[in-house]
């Protein structure tokens, strides 16, 4: 099974949807401390290392919403800014082998850059998320790189042609937007629920779609509503989520969802990906 969906996914018969996992194995250059990623690791680092209160620790969104109201909004976006924007990291090897087959289409719900460092050198597409911002019906941004320096466009402007980085909880690249706090996510999914976090061509072009969830968990809300918005239209089977120890409500969800679950991790799949394709095997 993983050698078959490492095929599909190299042949652009799958979506990428990246998690905080997906991040595991990328280091700060200096002090080789592993990037934060998943909430608890992102609630050390904004509090200088010390946990914070239970009810915070469950979940970064509810920690950057304290934050928020003490400090302001500015400082968990200097935070964000610091830590994804100015630190070097080394490659997380998941975005390296990624890097490699170059998806047409990859949604990543991290606020890293390591995605776009991937597309570098290629032209493409650039959809962050963005809340609590007026004059403007949509919850996105949308960024061309011509392969040199990324300009913002308009709609009609789009190249769906060229492959599609989707980060819906932001980056800090070409200019910081970030979906951190319970007040930029009430705003977001309640828009992307109504249609408006996704541009017109995406909705279109993601039709039939099937995805691989990679470093993802659906523990919490605010994963499972993003990724049941993302995911509208997709195909049959919805896709694949590799999971090595689901639990009970994971089950449900991806049940409900129509994912398949797969009791392995990315690991293993880059492990598969390195044999050779089975001509005579049949694909997801």
């Amino acid at each position: 099974m993983l050698q078959r969906l490492a095929s599909a996914l190299r042949q652009g018969e799958l979506v990428p949807f990246l998690g905080p996992g997906a991040l595991a194995g990328a280091q700060d250059v200096l002090t080789n401390e592993p990037m934060p990623a998943d909430s608890e690791s992102l609630i050390l680092a904004m509090n200088g290392g010390k946990p914070m209160s239970p009810r915070l620790m469950w979940e970064f969104s509810r920690a950057a919403m304290n934050v928020e109201l003490k400090r302001g909004r500015g400082a968990v976006t200097r935070f964000l800014d610091t830590t994804y924007g100015q630190r070097t990291w080394t490659r997380a090897p998941l975005h390296q082998w990624l890097r490699d087959i170059r998806p047409g289409y990859v949604i990543d719900i991290n606020r890293d850059t390591q995605l776009q460092d991937s597309y570098q050198d290629v032209p493409h597409l650039l959809i962050r998320g963005i809340a609590r911002i007026g004059g403007t019906d949509y919850r996105f941004r949308l960024h061309h790189y011509d392969g040199v320096r990324y300009r913002e466009i308009e709609l009609d402007e789009a190249d769906p042609a060229v492959p599609i980085l989707f980060k819906p909880l932001g980056s800090p690249r070409p200019d910081a937007t970030y979906i951190a706090s319970d007040a930029d996510f009430v705003d977001y999914l309640t828009e992307l629920m109504g249609g408006f976090g996704i541009p017109a061509f995406l909705k279109k072009n993601r039709r039939g779609r099937r995805y691989l969830f990679l470093g993802l968990r659906f523990l919490r809300d605010t994963e499972r509503m993003i990724a049941a918005d993302l995911i509208h239209d997709a195909g049959t089977p919805t896709g694949w989520a590799l999971i090595p120890d689901p639990t009970d409500k994971e089950r449900r969800f991806c049940h409900a969802k129509g994912i398949e679950i797969v009791t392995a991790d990315f690991p293993e799949l880059l492990a598969a990906a390195e044999r050779p394709d089975d001509p005579d095997a049949p694909q997801p």
